[in-house]
């Protein structure tokens, strides 16, 4: 099946051929017949499956179809919410990059700079909006942006909006939007909150489901292995450099975890960098643009990149230390195996995570392989602190770090061929939050709105 018989245009097709896809995968080939349709849609796809170009293609070619005539400033008609920044300026450069070939405007508006580049780049008229909820809503009330012409919504990550506590700014921004419109609602996994969610904001849609919920992807290869917690710096510079590893992801738990080994890696010999919310927008943006260009080996991230990170062909990724959501796993290690590409993840585990990988293995429905590296062996003397609180501690006698989230990091899509991407960035939209508080949220009512 072609991209021509889906019904795209040929701006569109030409646009998809000059990226080297000639195939649709199987979420595009069901969501973009639909989507042209008008049809509301409610889609389901483990991460890496090609959900973006999924909504953006068929996106772009109704609103090029209805083109702004009107005098005066040209209304926003298409709004994309994502819960990071990182996922915000990957949308943003797909409609940039879709789009080339079509006379349309788009602004991606996210924390980390400062606000007047994209209070600008609105005054100038866009037709696409790609945001992060709360600092859209930062600009709806400063009445920098009328959202009561939108013609198309699109939730992406919705999942990970409500895990991030963002429930009530989306309730907000839909009080905002015309009621005779089109939804469209992607998320890798379908909780009973995304249910109720899709219950309230879909009109009788179309369901796209590709895969099996909390699936990871069929091309990436899971390993475990076994070892001290004090050993697994010393273990993963071994695998990294016996294996020849030159591309590596690298998962923590905590933001000072992601400092600490990457300063640790780097004095092992191997170029390391960390990305979270603590560090700067420049910082991130040059720690990732390093790592694409192969001047970084190893980046280390917390677990706000697991959605966010979208780098071709990464070949390893590795768990550090495996993450208290199980569904998390899922998504970190489906940074690789992307586009149809083979990839292998591997996990670290120590005696405090056998209960983790469990919960990983019930998730997934299956055991992942385990591998004792030679020379690596745990010592069978340590024993796992009894759990507390829901979660268990480090080997007795040593420190065990709090869980927190880091941040994403973005890069600003800029002018291509006519078609006008204007990068826009405002106050942080992702730093520090995390899953924790997407569960209190649903808890008790939250007393200030997340910031994004």
């Amino acid at each position: 099946m072609s991209f021509e018989s889906l019904g795209l245009q040929a701006e569109l097709c030409r646009a998809v051929a000059d990226q080297g896809y000639s195939e649709p995968t199987p979420v595009q080939r069901q969501a973009i017949p639909v989507i042209l349709d008008g049809r509301d849609v409610l889609a389901g796809a483990q991460t890496g499956t090609g959900k973006t170009a999924g909504f953006t293609l068929p996106l772009l070619q109704l609103l090029n179809a209805r083109p702004f005539n009107g005098a005066g400033t040209r209304p926003v008609r298409a709004l994309v919410l994502t819960p990071t920044r990182e996922l915000a300026a990957q949308v943003a450069e797909s409609v940039q990059t879709y789009g080339r070939h079509m006379p349309l405007r788009a602004a991606v508006i996210f924390g980390g700079v400062k606000i007047n580049p994209q209070i600008a780049a609105l005054r100038r008229g866009v037709d696409i909006v790609v945001a992060t909820p709360g600092r859209l809503l930062d600009h709806v009330g400063q009445g920098t942006l009328n959202l009561s012409k939108v013609e198309i919504l699109v939730l992406d990550e919705a999942d990970r909006m409500l895990d991030m506590g963002f429930i009530h700014d989306i309730r907000k921004i839909l009080a905002l939007l015309p009621k005779q419109r089109q939804n469209l609602l992607f998320s890798a996994t379908f909780s009973q909150e995304i249910r109720q969610l899709a219950d309230r904001l879909l009109n009788t849609p179309a369901s796209v489901d590709v895969a099996r919920r909390n699936t990871a992807a069929e091309q990436v290869a899971q390993v475990v292995h076994p070892v001290d917690k004090a050993r697994k710096r010393e273990l993963l510079s071994h695998l990294i450099g016996s294996e020849n590893w030159r591309q590596v992801l690298v998962f923590t738990r905590t933001k000072h975890g992601a400092n600490r080994l990457a300063q640790q890696l780097e004095r092992d010999g191997l170029s390391a960098a960390a990305i979270h919310g603590n560090k700067s927008q420049g910082a991130r943006t040059r720690a990732l643009a390093g790592f694409k260009d192969g001047s970084v080996r190893v980046l280390v991230a917390t677990d706000i990149a697991a959605r966010g990170l979208d780098i071709d062909q990464l070949p390893h990724v590795v768990n550090f230390e495996l993450p208290h959501v199980p569904e998390d796993y899922v998504h970190r290690i489906g940074r690789t195996g992307r586009a149809g590409n083979d990839g292998d993840a591997v996990s670290l585990v120590c005696v405090d995570e056998h209960k983790l990988l469990r919960d990983i293995e019930g998730v997934l429905g299956r055991t992942i392989p385990e591998v004792v590296l030679e020379g690596y062996a745990p010592d069978p003397s340590i024993r796992p602190e009894p759990i507390q609180n829901g979660r268990t501690g480090g080997p007795r006698n040593q420190r065990s770090q709090p869980r927190s989230h880091g941040g994403a990091t973005g890069r600003p899509a800029g002018d291509v061929n006519g078609n006008r991407v204007y990068a826009a960035h405002g106050r942080s939209d992702d730093a520090g939050r995390g899953r924790r508080q997407g569960q209190n949220a649903r808890r008790r009512p939250a007393r200030a709105r997340p910031v994004s």
